[in-house]
Order: structure tokens, then sequence, then C-alpha cells
């Protein structure tokens, strides 16, 4: 029962700071930014969030320094509209497991790939 509230807050701290992302954040360094998980420490006090940045690399490192310099306003903003004892403090993380699911696609294609090529000539 103890670890089921860490997963629900995190959920909830998710679907706010989705929702501050689309509509609250004004910094242009910030471009398409997709929240993937938030997971809690067991006493609550610290939230990671995981996000997943799109764009070349210069905008992704800047989608992320905007949002880490962002965090104590997103902090804010969630103390207001979760009723929390205490207000987790906010770390943004990059969330690479899509590249990852893309680079394995790509390689699983090129092994299909050269497999069909193999089975044709022989």
């Amino acid at each position: 029962m103890e670890k089921a509230r860490p997963k629900r807050v995190g959920e909830q701290i998710r679907k706010e700071i989705a929702g501050l992302l689309t509509k609250g954040v004004k910094d242009p360094r910030i471009g398409f930014v997709s929240v993937m998980a938030v997971r809690m420490s067991p006493d609550l006090n610290y939230a990671n969030v995981y996000v997943s940045l799109y764009g070349d690399e210069s905008e992704r490192k800047s989608s992320l320094i905007g949002l880490r310099q962002s965090a104590g306003w997103v902090r804010r903003e969630i103390g207001k509209r979760l009723r929390l004892r205490v207000t987790p403090e906010i770390r943004f993380f990059e969330d690479t497991t899509l590249d990852d699911v893309y680079h394995l696609e790509d390689c699983f294609r090129e092994i299909h790939e050269e497999q069909d090529e193999n089975g044709a000539t022989s």
C-alpha cells in the first residue's frame, strides 16, 4: 500500500506538468517536449521528471536547460494546484527511450533486409 501513493502522486504531477508545458511556460528555449514519466521518491520530497525532447542536438540541450531553470516556477504552480503537505522538488531528466526504440527498429529492419537478400540469392 505504501508504494501506491508515490505512483499516484507522480501521475498527478505528470499531468499537471504536461498541462503547464503546453499552456503556461513562456520560455522560448523550450521546444516541443513530451512528459514521459514522473518518478517520486518514497518520501514524496523529490519528483524526477523524464521528458522526451524533440529537435536537433542544440535544440534538445536548450530545451532541457530551459526546463531545469523553470523548475522552481513549475514547483510553485504544482503547489498551488495539488494539495500536498510538501511540494516536491522538481528535477528534469532527458528520457531517451524513444530514441532507443527507433534505433532498435532500424537495426531490426537492416537485419531483415540482409536476411531477405541472403535468402533470395540462395
